[in-house]
């Protein structure tokens, strides 16, 4: 059990729902899900009685909620018990990314600026497949990457979101989508609007479309998410993505997968052993 664990339940309680607490915590639902859902393992009994309009404490959640609250407001404390010794956290933090940065990324990057002003951060953009060795030799700290595996070797791996990726969608296409969920195999004879091999929601599509034993063919190859969905918002093809990137796009309707969607799997990476105090700081901010 975590200080992050305990915010999640609270924000939850407080805000009514899953939904409106992933807004507050500026995560998307399915991590908030997932938080709630491990802690209640973890404690072998449920805290939320969840029905279709609602979501209210059981008798097991009023008692951890109170002692939820009074536990952060400890570390709040403590927190603020070492404000005037902040200054002499310096140094410089190399993030790895991916392309299609991570949403919550930027938020918690500002927020650790702000807290600790005489840190110097910088990113590192890389294909998915280089990032691994990048935290290895040392080239970067931590990394922010779509992993499908919490296990790689040297390195400490921590789940930051999981959702399933939605069909991205703009004026009709050839033949008009149904209303119900599309399948793959539905998404394989319309255009495609792909990433370039290396991309992370290309490893993960791409890996969607073997296991359903479908051949696809790509009619636009950009590595650039503003030029994807332009062309989608064109007429042009379809594109696959993460809902997280697709609702930066309102105005493009997402349609979701029937059956077995790519998934889309977040992790923040780092080297195993001894942490930096300034990047043990930031992973706190970004976890």
């Amino acid at each position: 059990m975590d200080l992050r664990q305990m915010e999640v339940v609270v924000a939850v309680a407080e805000e009514g729902g899953f939904s409106a607490a992933a807004r507050r915590l500026h995560v998307v639902q399915s991590a908030v899900s997932t938080t709630v859902q491990s802690l209640e393992r973890e404690l072998g009994t449920p805290l939320f009685q969840r029905t279709t309009h609602r979501v209210s404490l059981t008798p097991a959640g009023e008692a951890f909620l109170s002692a939820a609250r009074a536990t952060l407001l400890a570390a709040q404390q403590a927190r603020t018990a070492v404000d005037p010794f902040k200054d002499a956290l310096r140094g410089e933090i190399t993030v790895g990314v991916m392309q299609g940065l991570f949403t919550g990324l930027a938020q918690a990057l500002a927020d650790f600026h702000r807290e600790y002003p005489a840190v110097t951060l910088r990113l590192r953009q890389a294909p998915i497949g280089d990032i691994p060795q990048t935290l290895r030799d040392g080239s970067v700290d931590l990394a922010v990457v779509a992993l499908d595996t919490p296990r790689l070797r040297g390195l400490t791996a921590r789940l930051l979101a999981q959702e399933d990726m939605v069909l991205v969608t703009g004026p009709a296409t050839g033949a008009p989508l149904p209303r119900r969920p599309v399948t793959l195999a539905e998404a394989a004879r319309l255009p495609l609007v792909d990433f370039p091999p290396g991309w992370a929601i290309r490893h993960e599509v791409d890996k969607a479309f073997r296991a359903a034993s479908l051949e696809r063919a790509t009619t636009f190859e950009v590595n650039d998410v503003l030029a994807a969905t332009d062309l989608v918002r064109h007429g042009l093809g379809v594109c696959i993505m993460p809902p997280s990137l697709a609702s930066r796009f309102p105005d493009l309707p997402v349609r979701p997968f029937a059956g077995q969607a790519p998934a889309w799997t977040v992790r923040v990476v780092h080297p195993q052993g001894q942490t930096p105090p300034a990047v043990a700081a930031l992973l706190r901010h970004i976890t």
